[in-house]
């Protein structure tokens, strides 16, 4: 079943009106007719509106609300993914898949040992289609939100935007004991907010993880091997979806 989403606003009562790209979608890509069904979300509450197609005008899809699936896909608790800015188009895939795994935000970190370099300019252009693709795995993946996208910042920045969340995890290649990562993982509970901080190409410098851990940041590590940059978030991602999937 397809999936979109549209400002609450747009779902009055029984009455969904979809507008914008999503009408030409809908209309003349998926060339779905009157009666067929499709999910709506409205971004915020995490609900599945199921809505039967009733009529195309000029600018919008008009549906009549079927139900509410009220048990929505979204994990208990809210992740909040610290990426250090990778090289090529690493982080396009990096979003992708973290939405996928339940992220709720993602924070782009310009690190000491990031390659890339963006100015005002490039950033707000990679911003933008950073969303999109956010917007696009959350429709492929049936999220109940799209999870933004923060503008880049520095790893002060980053560690002072951390500072309310409950557990602050940081994978270090230095770091020992597994058997401590999984106790850590193990004693998160449902609900409580969750930050990851993963370092870029060449991982984080010694006064980055000091920083950090100054402001109540836990080292962990991942295991045995080295694992790249576009792994290690998709590795604990998949730890902390496993433990607190209901």
């Amino acid at each position: 079943m397809y999936q979109f989403f549209v400002e609450p606003s747009q779902i009055q009562g029984n009455r969904v009106v979809i507008t914008g790209k999503d009408v030409n979608h809908i209309k003349n890509v998926l060339r779905m007719k009157p009666g067929e069904e499709i999910a709506v979300s409205n971004g915020m509450d995490g609900k599945e509106y199921r809505c039967g197609i009733e009529e195309y005008t000029e600018e919008e899809v008009v549906c009549s609300l079927r139900f509410i699936k009220e048990d929505g896909v979204e994990l208990p608790s809210r992740i909040y993914l610290f990426q250090g800015l990778p090289k090529a188009d690493k982080m396009e895939l990096i979003i992708q898949k973290a939405v996928e795994l339940g992220v709720y935000e993602v924070i782009p970190v310009a690190c000491g040992r990031s390659v890339v370099k963006l100015d005002e300019k490039k950033a707000k252009s990679k911003l933008a289609r950073w969303q999109g693709i956010a917007e696009a795995a959350a429709k492929q993946s049936k999220r109940g939100i799209i999870p933004e996208m923060k503008h880049v910042m520095s790893m002060k920045e980053a560690i002072a935007y951390a500072k309310d969340i409950d557990v602050k995890l940081i994978p270090y290649e230095l770091a020992e004991n597994m058997n401590k990562t999984k106790e850590i993982i193990n004693g998160i509970e449902p609900g409580q907010s969750i930050a990851i901080f993963i370092g870029p190409e060449g991982g984080f410098e010694e006064k980055e993880i000091a920083d950090a851990m100054e402001q109540g940041v836990i080292p962990i590590t991942l295991g045995k091997r080295i694992l790249r940059t576009e792994t290690a978030g998709f590795t604990v991602l998949s730890w902390l979806m496993y433990h607190l999937e209901e």
